[in-house]
Formats: C-alpha cells, structure tokens, sequence
C-alpha cells in the first residue's frame, strides 16, 4: 500500500510543478489568446518553460490514467 500512496504523491508532484512551471512562464504575457500571438509575445526561455510545464501536467495525467487502469 505504501508504494501506491508514493506514487500518488509523485504524480501529484508532477502535475504541480507542471502547472506552476507554465504559469510563471506566462507571468509577464499581456495577450493569453490566440495561441499564436501568446507564442509570439514569450522568450525562447518561457518557451521552453511552458512546453516543459504542459509536457509534466500531460505525463502526469497519463501516469495516473493508465496506473488506475491497472489497479
């Protein structure tokens, strides 16, 4: 029991760090849509900040979907 309680956490941790890593990407963004001109307006580093941020929320969400499937 305990190494599922672990891997709640983890995946938790995950999906916070993601969601924090794409809002202090999007901090200083005056324009949030279209998508396009949000790209437009952030840094390569943001870019990379939020890409990263929504790939660990994303990761996050399929760990989770496919460890309760299995349970």
């Amino acid at each position: 029991m305990r190494s599922g309680k672990s891997r709640q956490v983890a995946t938790a941790v995950g999906f916070l760090s993601g969601l924090l890593a794409s809002l202090d990407a999007l901090r200083d963004v005056k324009i949030l849509w279209p998508a396009d001109a949000l790209w437009e307006g952030l840094h390569n580093a943001q870019r990379l900040e939020l890409g990263g941020g929504i790939a660990l929320i994303l990761v996050s969400l399929v760990i989770a979907v496919v460890k309760g499937t299995t349970e």
